[in-house]
């Protein structure tokens, strides 16, 4: 049954914020005034974006759709009968949300490719820019934004690329945060496959990415750490990987609460053995903390997640 439009659910047998806490994938997490809202990929595909939010991180609103393939005419113009719509990115400036998104998928003839939409809530709707903002191909799969305001100048940066290719791309935003101003060659991290996330703590800029197959237990998250946020880059190591009973964890986020410290949150799958796996991914929350050094370590995933 499919939930109704800002339904309120809750989880069965998971009244204590156990993980996972709903089906889906690609999970980009924001606190907003003490809400922690995720817009994901749907599980079961589609050609829209959903958002759910949660005061407690036990019961979840269901919004959306937010954004709706349908309402884009530059998506269908590629002449491809379907469309994924996935890993969304969303970032507040200036009283508005932009909502970056990616179209895929990308093959010989028909790149992906990222947009961008502009709301007045991270509940949406979500109104299109009018033109993609990014298109891949010769070697670069343009999916899975994720824009960061740098602290140090405040501009806004979007990272983007993986999978054919799996090569990093960083560019400059405009002010208006719907074109690109120009591009800012970066390399590529050790084991990056796709799924890049970046945020600041301390002296350090901290980029977390996906590597392996997303569909196996080889997908795990990576780390490397810079004074820059365009690098170079020095490699840290895996943070989250497979254990015996939740495999291929990854494309996730990071958020910092001043009561429950630094969350993760991605998906997973709740299967055993190596893959390839079958069904939905879901999505699950746990804690990430710093050493005393100010790197980060390694996840354990639990059941448990996190109660707020």
């Amino acid at each position: 049954m499919k939930p109704a439009l800002s339904a309120l659910f809750s989880l069965t047998a998971q009244a204590m914020a156990a993980n996972p806490v709903f089906p889906g994938a690609d999970p980009h997490a924001s606190l907003i005034d003490g809400t922690l809202w995720i817009h994901p990929t749907r599980s079961k595909g589609g050609d829209n974006f959903m958002a759910f939010s949660s005061k407690d991180l036990v019961h979840w609103q269901n919004h959306g759709p937010i954004l709706d393939f349908k309402d884009i005419p530059w998506v269908s113009a590629d002449g491809r009968a379907e469309h994924g719509a996935w890993a969304p990115c969303l970032i507040p400036k200036d009283g508005k949300y932009y909502f970056y998104f990616s179209v895929g998928p990308q093959d010989a003839t028909h790149p992906s490719r990222i947009g961008v939409a502009v709301g007045d809530s991270p509940a949406g709707p979500f109104k299109d820019s009018g033109k993609m903002l990014l298109t891949g191909g010769s070697g670069f799969e343009a999916i899975d934004p994720m824009v960061f305001i740098d602290p140090a100048d405040k501009r806004p940066l979007l990272y983007a690329g993986g999978s054919a290719g799996a090569k990093l791309r960083v560019f400059e935003l405009k002010p208006d945060m719907i074109s690109i101003l120009r591009e800012i060659k970066v390399e590529t991290p050790p084991q990056f496959t796709e799924g890049v996330f970046i945020h600041h703590h301390g002296s350090l800029y901290h980029l977390t990415y996906s590597h392996g197959n997303f569909r196996d237990a080889t997908y795990s998250v990576h780390y490397a750490t810079s004074t820059s946020a365009t690098g170079p880059w020095s490699y840290r190591g895996v943070l989250l990987k497979s254990d015996g009973h939740h495999q291929g964890p990854g494309h996730h986020s990071v958020v910092e609460d001043s009561k429950l410290g630094t969350l993760i949150v991605y998906h997973r799958w709740e299967q055993e053995g190596p893959g390839p796996y079958q069904g939905s991914r879901q999505i699950a929350i746990d804690r990430i903390s710093y050493d005393a050094d100010g790197f980060l370590k390694p996840v354990t995933q639990t059941n448990e997640g996190v109660i707020r």
